[in-house]
């Protein structure tokens, strides 16, 4: 594995910043919204990390992380259009919802992946992007993705209309 450059640890510090952060914005908030300092905290922060994975390349050039990445700016410019200018109406909070949650998705996926090539540093627990372990993972982070999204559907609809 390459050692880390001082972009790489400003991406990987700000990385689990931005989980921190959307992480207490949904267990206080229920959902992602620029409405709420925590909320603009995470797009924010979400926007540099998504944009500096960008310019990481010690892994031989434009790959899945990467490609994380522009999903997740374009899920952000998403979430952002429909929380300012409610393209869809009433249906639009739920779009809104699947946008900026699905960059929580987006931040898990590589961040899982680089921490278990990495650690413990000489003897990491995979070495391949292919290993069963790092699958797993993926596939339970998608699960877990499904079911917060169903719950903060379930919990907009329950809001009355605004």
């Amino acid at each position: 594995m390459p050692e880390m450059t001082l972009l790489g640890w400003f991406h990987t510090i700000f990385g689990v910043l931005a989980l921190i952060t959307a992480f207490y914005t949904l267990r206080h908030y229920k959902v992602i919204s620029m409405q709420h300092l925590p909320g603009r905290l995470y797009v924010y922060i979400t926007i540099f990390v998504a944009g500096s994975s960008l310019a990481i390349y010690n892994q031989g050039g434009f790959g899945i992380a990467h490609w994380l990445g522009v999903l997740t700016l374009v899920a952000v410019f998403g979430g952002l259009v429909m929380e300012k200018f409610t393209l869809f109406g009433g249906f639009s909070k739920y779009f809104q919802a699947l946008g900026y949650t699905s960059t929580l998705l987006f931040h898990m996926i590589p961040a899982i992946t680089d921490f278990l090539r990495r650690l413990p540093i000489g003897d990491p627990f995979v070495d391949s992007f292919e290993d069963p372990l790092i699958l797993k993972f993926h596939l339970a982070f998608l699960v877990i993705y499904l079911i917060g999204l169903t719950l903060q559907i379930r919990w907009l609809k329950s809001q009355p209309a605004s």
